[in-house]
């Protein structure tokens, strides 16, 4: 039995620091492009906030070298996506990160562990914050769900990197045993959900990676961001405002004259969109 915990838990935390790498071509991106674009910041502090309950309940519960390790690792490298991401980020979600940073991974912790400490019982300390550590990290795992229903709303996979979805799902496979030969109940409840969001994601991603996207709207840009389209011929994804195109009538029912004189490109109001559709006319005998 022993052996099999070890074992699991090696695993567990092999996998795991796949999925702490996963996101590093996403903040790669941000460096490069200097903008957090699209990418949300809640993910990253619910992981933080999760590893740092994680790391503390194994140093209550004791003879959980595995656990403290890959949840101290969690801290250090959480840390390091979220000062990124503060770095490159828009004033206004700067300022809403550093405050639920602030809220939640410093407050709200600090006082889960003062609570704990009116607990007199070494054991149902134990359990009581066992289950807390349960809630977060389902809350962790249900946390990409934002980004799902953007998948939908969109058909555009994005912002929900095939790597993350599939080491999540991997991971919670491995804790799953880890927690299952241990018997502990806290530990396998999160990695269920953690396991069918997993792989409802995958499926999900199979379904709408290779499907195009055109995107035209009329909407106010103030205060949002760009939306993204991915190329179907590709499949690499570039950023596009979204724009109004205007379509005029034909004049007196026909062509335009070519005598009347066309609009410019450099007449044209700011913000339009010249529009050029090559072709021939349905009556012409040349071939298309």
């Amino acid at each position: 039995m022993d052996f099999l915990i070890f074992t699991f838990g090696i695993l567990g935390n092999i996998v795991s620091l796949f999925v702490f790498f996963a996101p590093v071509p996403t903040f790669y991106r941000i460096y490069k492009e200097k903008s957090t674009e699209g990418f949300q910041s809640i993910p990253y502090l619910v992981a933080l906030f999760s590893s740092m309950l994680w790391l503390y309940y194994a140093f209550l519960k004791g003879h959980s070298f595995l656990l403290i390790t890959i949840n101290s690792f969690g801290c250090v490298i959480e840390m390091v996506y979220i000062a990124i991401y503060i770095a490159y980020a828009l004033r206004a979600t700067r300022s809403s990160t550093i405050k639920l940073f602030a809220l939640m991974n410093v407050g709200l912790f600090s006082l889960l562990i003062l609570i704990m400490h009116f607990i007199p019982n070494g054991d149902a300390r134990t359990t009581v914050f066992g289950w807390i550590c349960t809630t977060i990290s389902v809350s962790v795992f249900a946390a990409p769900l934002g980004i799902v229903a953007r998948v939908v709303r969109t058909k555009s996979v994005e912002f929900m990197p095939f790597s993350l979805s599939f080491f999540l799902t991997l991971s919670a496979i491995m804790w799953f045993g880890y927690g299952f030969f241990q018997k502990d109940w806290c530990i396998m409840i999160p990695n269920i959900v953690g396991f069918v969001l997993g792989l409802s994601q995958m499926v999900l991603y199979g379904y709408y990676r290779n499907k195009g996207v055109i995107i035209i709207k009329d909407e106010i840009m103030d205060e949002k961001l760009p939306q993204h389209v991915v190329h179907p011929t590709s499949g690499r994804a570039s950023v596009v405002h979204p724009v109004t195109v205007e379509i005029l009538p034909p004049i007196n029912g026909g062509e335009a004259r070519a005598d009347e004189q066309q609009p410019q490109p450099s007449q044209l109001p700011q913000g339009a969109v010249e529009v050029v559709v090559s072709g021939n006319d349905p009556g012409s005998d040349q071939p298309s």
